[in-house]
């Protein structure tokens, strides 16, 4: 149920609505009429070290989404595949009009890959596409050589920050940051904690909950 239910309630934990996340935003632009595709890519890293697995676990549920998972070999490199997402209307033979793309990593990661995040936020996003950028933060410095958070490094680089603090939020916050990627042509930080990916909660999932007004 927690991928495939299309309204009511789901019991899903935090690393799991990230998947399903990327599952709503795809039957989302299906109900709007738009042909698009999703990209997730990223370096593991705690709290978001199980999040591929679980993106492995749910293959045949991306698969039928038309979303692509290519985990990086490191964040700067995931960082460049996300950027060139952004761009599939330079690509003559796209079949898509625009893919909405996912990155991850935790903090030391989003600190090594500085340049990278400012020459693609400024290279913009397409208006079918947008990008999440999932900020994994260890304030407590539980599983990190020392403790970090993302804010400054994403406001240096100019990219607007969402922080979700509920498994609903993650859900909600997601699209609505999707929305924001592509109607600004940012990227968008998306700054998560252990507090909220290790959890698990009851959330709905009905389609009509949000409704996204674009401004004029």
């Amino acid at each position: 149920d927690k991928y495939t239910l299309d309204s009511g309630r789901i019991f899903i934990t935090g690393t799991q609505a990230l998947v399903r996340l990327s599952l709503m935003q795809r039957r989302r632009d299906r109900e709007l009429g738009l042909n698009t595709a999703g990209f997730i890519s990223g370096y593991r890293g705690s709290p978001l070290g199980g999040f591929d697995l679980a993106l492995w676990k749910a293959a045949h549920h991306l698969k039928d989404h038309n979303i692509e998972f290519k985990p990086g070999i490191n964040e700067d490199l995931s960082v460049t595949a996300v950027w060139g997402s952004q761009q599939i209307s330079l690509s003559p033979g796209a079949t898509v009009q625009g893919v909405f793309s996912m990155w991850y990593g935790k903090g030391p990661g989003v600190d090594r890959s500085g340049d990278a995040l400012k020459h693609a936020n400024s290279a913009g996003t397409n208006p079918f596409g947008g990008v999440l950028a999932l900020t994994g933060d260890d304030h407590a410095c539980k599983s990190s050589t020392l403790a970090h958070q993302s804010e400054y490094a994403l406001v240096d680089a100019f990219i607007p920050i969402m922080v979700p603090s509920t498994v609903q939020d993650v859900l909600d916050l997601g699209l609505l940051g999707w929305a924001l990627s592509r109607y600004s042509g940012l990227w968008v930080g998306f700054k998560m904690l252990s507090d909220t990916v290790d959890t698990a909660a009851s959330v709905i999932v009905d389609s009509s909950r949000l409704i996204i007004h674009q401004p004029q």
